[in-house]
C-alpha cells in the first residue's frame, strides 16, 4: 500500500503531530514501507500456530509468598484523626 502526502497529513492530524510540508514526501515513503512490511507479515501462514505470550519457553521466577514485615497497623493508626475497627475514617465527599 502506498501512502500519499494527503494521507500523511490526515494521519498527522489524527495523531496530533506537526509535519512540515517539506517532510511530507519522506514521511509518506517511510510510512509506506512500514505498511508494506505489515502486509508481508499478514501474508505469512499462521494456521496451526498456537499463540504465545513469550517467544522463549521460560518460566517466570517468583519469590516465595512470605510475610517479611511485622503488622504495625495499630502503631500507624495512632497518628490518624479518626479510626474505627482498624479502618481510617474520612469525611464524606459524595452525597
Amino acid at each position: 500500500m502506498s501512502l500519499n502526502e494527503n494521507d500523511v497529513r490526515h494521519i498527522a492530524r489524527l495523531a496530533r503531530l506537526a509535519v512540515a510540508d517539506a517532510e511530507l514526501g519522506a514521511v509518506a515513503a517511510k510510512l509506506s514501507r512500514i505498511v508494506g512490511f505489515v502486509d508481508q507479515l499478514k501474508a505469512a501462514d499462521t494456521a496451526g500456530v498456537a499463540p504465545m505470550a513469550h517467544p522463549l519457553d521460560a518460566r517466570q521466577r517468583l519469590r516465595a509468598d512470605a510475610v517479611t514485615e511485622a503488622d504495625r497497623r495499630d502503631l500507624y493508626q495512632q497518628n490518624a484523626p479518626a479510626v474505627d475497627q482498624g479502618l481510617y475514617l474520612v469525611p464524606r465527599v459524595i452525597e
